[in-house]
């Protein structure tokens, strides 16, 4: 129920970055050609949206299990092995979201906020621009987790 209503949420709010980008661009480009002269600001925009896009879509095909993979080992091992390897491999990938999406996310943030960067163009905080990967972190955490629990009820 609660995965449902997550996968609703970020497909609908990545649909809507998507939509934002895209209007962003055409902007860009409609002020470049008929204006003479690109908008400062969309450039930026459309970099930072694509960022999150990303970023915030990696979380969504890993709750997916979209992502790319290689079946070579799981397809020859035995029943038991194929959970231990599923296992193992979904323990490493949420231990690295942990380390470096969580924990080196909130450390990139603060010390963005702490020297009080600001984007060239739009003046927005970068730390605003970089909470997207923590949130993808923890995004990645709880769907990884959720799909070994998953995992395990299936081939018990």
């Amino acid at each position: 129920m609660i995965r449902q209503r997550i996968d609703k949420i970020l497909g609908n709010f990545l649909a809507f970055l998507m939509g934002v980008m895209t209007l962003d661009v055409l902007w860009g480009v409609f002020t470049r050609y008929a204006m003479g002269s690109q908008a400062s600001w969309s450039e930026e925009l459309a970099r930072f949206l694509l960022i999150w896009i990303g970023i915030l879509g990696s979380a969504y095909a890993a709750g997916k299990n979209m992502h790319l993979s290689i079946d070579l080992l799981m397809p020859r091992l035995q029943k038991q092995g194929q959970k231990r390897l599923y296992m193992v491999i979904s323990s490493l990938v949420i231990l690295f979201a942990l380390a470096v999406m969580v924990i080196g996310g909130i450390r990139l943030i603060y010390i963005t906020q702490v020297l009080g960067q600001l984007s060239p163009a739009l003046r927005v905080p970068m730390a605003m621009v970089y909470s997207v990967v923590p949130l993808s972190g923890l995004l990645i955490v709880y769907y990884k987790a959720d799909n070994m629990i998953q995992y395990d009820q299936m081939h018990q």
